[in-house]
């Protein structure tokens, strides 16, 4: 018998066999673009086992959306990686595979049959697992430095619009006090503070150091950009703090 999608928004499923059992309740959604040129060539590796990667679903440019994994179990999607303290974020996530060339094929504009079908897609997830807006999360938020998917090119805003992700407008850009990478102190640590807050994986050090240069760039790329410089200036900084404390619960 032919198995059926999960979500009315898949219309098939091309099985993956990368997967395994969950170790934790899932309450995330994690979006990534493949970063290949074909999207024919990331299905087949995202079903291939000696890959060891996968995803639970995988969205095609023209919207077709296709399932690899059950919801209920473990997708490979994440990899090395963290929020709010959880290190096994494949255990608590749903993972949406996007096609797209990404930064190494210029970061082209997502077509819109394309965001329509994630937005509905997720819409749908949404509604039938637990997850807050603010678990709502790009590759790259996750896994700062490592992983820059989807990129500083997809709307997020627009997701946020239809009720998917959390989202404040981003502070506007101006001349001012900033912090960079070598700077110290007690504005670093509360600076730090606020990231892990928001559930960054930022340890409080008070030294502005490669790996948070990294997460402030992944931030950036989600929720501020405008521009992507790894710099915490005003907008930056007021930007994380309009988000946290609109924070959902």
């Amino acid at each position: 018998m032919k198995p059926t999608p999960e979500s009315p928004v898949a219309t098939t499923v091309v099985p993956s066999p990368n997967h395994g059992e969950r170790q934790r309740p899932v309450d995330m959604l994690i979006l990534h673009y493949t970063g290949m040129d074909q999207a024919s060539e990331a299905l087949l590796r995202l079903a291939n086992p000696l890959a060891e990667v996968s995803c639970h679903y995988f969205v095609f440019e023209d919207g077709r959306v296709v399932q690899m994994v059950p919801e209920g179990r473990r997708a490979w999607h994440a990899g090395v990686s963290a929020w709010e303290g959880e290190r096994d974020t494949n255990s608590r996530s749903i993972g949406i595979e996007i096609a797209h060339p990404g930064h190494a094929g210029g970061l082209p504009p997502y077509p819109e049959a394309q965001i329509a079908a994630v937005t509905a897609l997720a819409q749908d997830i949404l509604a039938r697992w637990p997850i807050r807006a603010d678990r709502v999360l790009a590759h790259s938020d996750v896994a700062p430095g490592r992983k820059e998917d989807p990129g500083e090119g997809f709307p997020w805003e627009r997701l946020h619009r239809a009720g998917v992700g959390h989202w404040v407008a981003p502070a506007p850009i101006r001349d001012g006090r900033f912090f960079a990478e070598g700077d110290a102190g007690q504005p670093i640590e509360a600076l730090q503070a606020m990231f892990a807050l928001y559930g960054y994986d930022q340890p409080v050090t008070g030294a502005f150091d490669a790996n948070m240069r990294a997460v402030v760039e992944a931030f950036q790329r989600h929720f501020r950009p405008a521009r992507i410089d790894g710099v915490a200036d005003s907008s930056t900084i007021t930007t994380l703090r309009d988000l946290i404390a609109s924070r959902p619960g």
